[in-house]
């Protein structure tokens, strides 16, 4: 990770953890976990929001009024809407993104949930996603939510990314280990 996206990680984390308790201690986890969607989703879809936190040409002010706005229209949880305004003041909204990610992960901790990160050579239909996390609930003991990309030069099969496991069963691999035993021996 490169200093500048450490700095923004541990910024966002100081954040996320005092949100995630306040919201935790009002009871309102459920309302944050849809703050968290609903922001990631307007992050995604505007420009003009990804250019607010990151662009130093607006000034505290203007960050602190905007984004005000946005959680009032948003209909966001208290302790988000107070969290993002206090970054805003702080002019620490470029950290957003970490910190939507940061609050994510507290949540699925909260709840008990993983989040595994699959890549798959062909989509997964609902049956195969449901036995994929069915068996990894089993080996974890958590429930187990699928974020699945499709890449076609996996040729087929599988990579499973869960926390610091990786289990590599695509043909792409099982080729190149192929080709490197065949290199040893002749």
């Amino acid at each position: 990770m490169s200093e500048p996206a450490s700095i923004s990680a541990a910024i966002a984390g100081r954040y996320a953890t005092a949100i995630f308790e306040l919201a935790r201690d009002a009871g309102g986890v459920d309302a944050l976990e849809a703050d968290v969607g609903a922001l990631g989703a307007a992050l995604a879809a505007s420009a003009e929001l990804r250019d607010l936190i990151s662009s130093p040409l607006y000034s505290r002010d203007d960050q602190g009024k905007a984004i005000a706005s946005v959680a009032a229209r948003m209909g966001l949880s208290a302790p988000m809407a107070q969290g993002l305004a206090l970054m805003a003041s702080k002019r620490r909204l470029f950290a957003l993104p970490q910190l939507l990610k940061a609050l994510a992960e507290a949540i699925a901790t909260a709840k008990g949930e993983v989040t595994a990160e699959v890549t798959a050579a062909a989509p997964l239909s609902d049956e195969q996603a449901a036995k994929l996390a069915a068996t990894l609930r089993e080996k974890t003991g958590k429930t187990v939510k699928l974020n699945v990309a499709v890449d076609d030069s996996l040729i087929g099969g599988m990579i499973v990314r869960l926390g610091s496991r990786m289990i590599d069963t695509s043909i792409r691999s099982k080729l190149a280990s192929l080709q490197n035993t065949m290199k040893e021996v002749g």
